[in-house]
């Protein structure tokens, strides 16, 4: 049982205690900190493995050689100026040390607070990287799940598309007849409109179309390329039906 195994484990479960739970890691000489690492510390010294085996810590120099990122993405650090000055300095060299684009990102862009860079500032960088790289997994697999969920929505989304276009090709709906269809209503006084039923445009000609408050009366605001003109038309269910189908069907998936 190496004391010195078990020092390094305590303090890895600490920090990732911590991490897990507050979303940052207090500094080491805080009593909250003492505290938790002397609890970690105990449960290890109970466990008959504990110091059996080290963390595997790469050697810095490997680090060394990739490519300083960036600094155009990296969000704004918060905190005191002070602490964002140095903060900012402990960033810029730490992510220039690792080698993981994708990481490198992640911590630009979400590591937003200047104490949380200040906090590991003493870690060494391989340490630092297997210290936050669970914490990258689960962000990594959060995002894969969305993107999942996003194409399966859009997938969902387009194959509805399809069955509306196909219920619009099946009825003989176009913007051509429905835009005739309102042709040949009789053209009344404008009356105050509620919400936008649809929307159609051909030849030049823009067509909205309008709930009101009478519910026998649409209203249609019209232009064209040189005049435009607003009136009411009598509320056909037929034609609201069609509208409502076509606007649905032309939708971006």
């Amino acid at each position: 049982m190496d004391p010195k195994l078990i020092r390094e484990e305590a303090i890895e479960r600490t920090n990732r205690f911590f991490w897990d739970n507050h979303g940052v890691v207090p500094s080491e000489d805080s009593e909250e900190w003492e505290a938790e690492y002397r609890r970690q510390f105990a449960l290890l010294k109970a466990q008959p493995s504990a110091g059996a085996a080290s963390l595997p810590v790469r050697e810095p120099a490997e680090e060394t050689t990739a490519a300083p990122p960036s600094g155009e993405d990296w969000v704004t650090l918060t905190g005191e100026p002070t602490q964002i000055r140095w903060a900012a300095a402990l960033r810029a060299e730490r992510l220039r040390l690792i080698r993981d684009p994708g990481m490198r990102a992640w911590l630009a862009t979400t590591w937003t607070r200047a104490k949380s860079w200040i906090d590991t500032r003493d870690l060494p960088t391989p340490v630092f990287v297997q210290r936050i790289a669970p914490h990258y997994q689960e962000y990594r697999a959060r995002c894969a799940q969305e993107m999942r969920l996003r194409a399966e929505r859009q997938a969902a989304r387009e194959r509805e598309i399809m069955e509306l276009r196909q219920q619009v090709a099946e009825a003989g709906i176009s913007v051509e007849g429905l835009i005739e269809l309102i042709d040949v209503c009789d053209r009344l006084p404008p009356v105050p409109l509620r919400a936008k039923l649809a929307e159609l445009e051909h030849e030049g000609r823009n067509l909205r179309i309008f709930a009101t408050d009478d519910p026998a009366l649409l209203m249609v605001l019209e232009k064209d390329r040189n005049t435009r003109s607003d009136y009411a038309i009598e509320r056909d269910a037929g034609l609201v039906a069609d509208l409502d189908l076509w606007m649905r069907a032309t939708a971006q998936p």
